[in-house]
């Protein structure tokens, strides 16, 4: 099982489809908490982490988190962040030291307006530039997280070629969340039938040059010919741990859960998670067809 632990709701970004809230922003973890919660995963016998946010890298002791989580027995420290502090001199390293074994980074998208209209920070984009390349010059393990929305999924499959021009070969494609802080934006949600021929777009290169591919939202049914790229992200399991709750993730409005009665009789139904309650409000689920054996 995979400790998610969202330390904080504080970020150095402010991107316009983010679901935290200003009054979330100020609830975060303090370094005694976090601590507690990386030691009861290490006493259930939990070998893999992920640290989150917000963003993590802004705090102090990221990289104390890293090596107290070796401490407690965790063979895989992952940290997912936006990249930005990976652009400081001598971070990364001190992470590394630390036990930080791979990097998980956000990246909105691959143009420098568009990626600074939706971070809404101007200049962010030359510090996620210099982030990804000491990612990539670090060795570690890197993948970068492709958020699809309204605005971003057509230039996906260009996404995906910049990131593996730059040394990045392994990317997941996330679909918006219309929760709290966007779910006043339901524009921003695009139906997943207009997603699945970008996402085979994607797939297609990344089978071509050996690259990594998979999608975390969209059901194998609309992925025909494509089912091993389809991922339930609360798969093996998934504890999140954040400043307010305890739960896992495939009991949470994050892990899908919305079926037709006709999903019943498609061969993927045990595997397949449906979508998540926000798609169904939003579009239905009129675009699922079962796949019949």
């Amino acid at each position: 099982m995979l400790l998610d632990l969202v330390l904080g709701y504080e970020c150095n970004l402010g991107c316009d489809h983010c679901t935290i809230t200003s009054s979330m922003r100020r609830r975060n973890m303090s370094t005694s908490q976090a601590r507690a919660a990386i030691a009861r995963g290490g006493a259930r016998g939990m070998k893999r982490l992920q640290l989150g946010g917000g963003e993590p890298t802004i705090r102090r002791d990221l990289a104390a988190l890293c090596a107290f989580a070796r401490a407690r027995g965790f063979r895989d420290v992952k940290v997912q962040t936006n990249g930005l502090m990976l652009a400081v001199e001598g971070y990364l390293p001190s992470l590394m030291r630390a036990g930080l074994g791979r990097l998980s980074i956000s990246v909105h998208a691959h143009e420098r307006d568009r990626y600074e209209r939706l971070t809404r920070v101007p200049g962010s984009f030359a510090h996620l530039e210099r982030g990804l390349a000491a990612a990539v010059a670090s060795g570690l393990p890197v993948e970068a997280e492709l958020i699809a929305k309204e605005d971003t999924f057509r230039h996906l499959p260009a996404a995906a070629r910049w990131l593996a021009e730059r040394g990045v070969r392994a990317v997941r494609l996330w679909l918006v969340s219309l929760s709290d802080g966007n779910a006043a934006h339901p524009e921003s949600l695009p139906r997943m039938s207009e997603l699945a021929p970008i996402f085979r777009a994607v797939f297609d290169e990344a089978r071509a040059d050996g690259r990594s591919a998979v999608s975390l939202h969209l059901p194998r049914c609309l992925l025909a010919g494509y089912e091993e790229h389809a991922v339930d992200p609360a798969a093996g399991g998934v504890l999140c741990v954040t400043p307010d709750a305890e739960f896992t993730l495939e009991a949470s409005r994050l892990g899908g859960h919305v079926k037709p009665p006709s999903c019943r009789l498609c061969v993927h139904d045990a595997s397949c998670a449906g979508v998540r309650e926000d798609y169904a409000a939003r579009h239905g689920t009129d675009e699922l067809v079962p796949v019949e054996a």
